[in-house]
């Protein structure tokens, strides 16, 4: 794969509010396609940018994900060796947010090496042909459309490749609602949304 990124396609959803000049400035050295798209839902927009998508490979970023300087060699080089997989990126939250924060970054990494669940912010990156072949995003979730997207990949025989490279994301939510709860209640969310998923590929289905 050439160096830079030249394969690479990176969609960033944006919500109403956001703004991807950050995220851009980060990325302004590399020369992947990027595709900035707002369609309503995250699924939807994550999906109409893949579809619009040019490169071989779709790169899937939030728009508050803060890169390290390794980020782009170490996809390079995951894509280079593992181009069927399914790429994440191990995950850190930005300073600011509650002091508990290190758990949460724990229990993300821990989650995604123990069970194969690595989560949206932790930047997904697949070819794009495989990406269409797992039928993309659900967009009928009521949640957790990432978690369900990487169930269905796995269902589908795509394998998970950890790019040895970590991510830093937000805490302003955990923040502004409390880190306990929201704590709590994604936990929650995530095992419950993940358990049918974890019985139809035991089952083949």
């Amino acid at each position: 794969m050439a160096e830079h990124l030249t394969e690479v396609s990176i969609v960033i959803p944006l919500a109403p509010g956001d703004s991807a000049d950050g995220l851009k400035k980060q990325l302004q050295n590399s020369d992947a396609e990027i595709i900035i798209m707002s369609e309503g839902t995250r699924a939807k927009s994550l999906n109409t940018g893949a579809a619009q998508a040019g490169r071989k490979f779709l790169w899937f970023l939030h728009v508050d994900t803060v890169l390290p300087e390794n980020a782009i060699a170490a996809l390079e080089k995951s894509l280079q060796e593992h181009e069927g997989h399914l790429h994440y990126f191990g995950l850190k939250f930005s300073e600011g947010g509650p002091a508990l924060m290190g758990l949460n970054a724990f229990g993300a990494n821990l989650r995604s090496l123990l069970f194969g669940a690595p989560f949206g912010d932790q930047g997904l990156c697949v070819r794009k042909d495989l990406f269409f072949k797992t039928g993309g995003y659900p967009e009928n979730a009521a949640y957790g459309e990432d978690h369900l997207f990487v169930w269905h990949a796995k269902r589908h025989g795509i394998k998970l490749a950890c790019v040895p490279a970590t991510l830093e994301t937000s805490a302003r939510a955990y923040k502004e609602k409390g880190w306990f709860g929201l704590t709590l209640k994604r936990q929650y969310l995530w095992i419950r949304q993940a358990l049918p998923q974890w019985w139809k590929l035991v089952r083949g289905k």
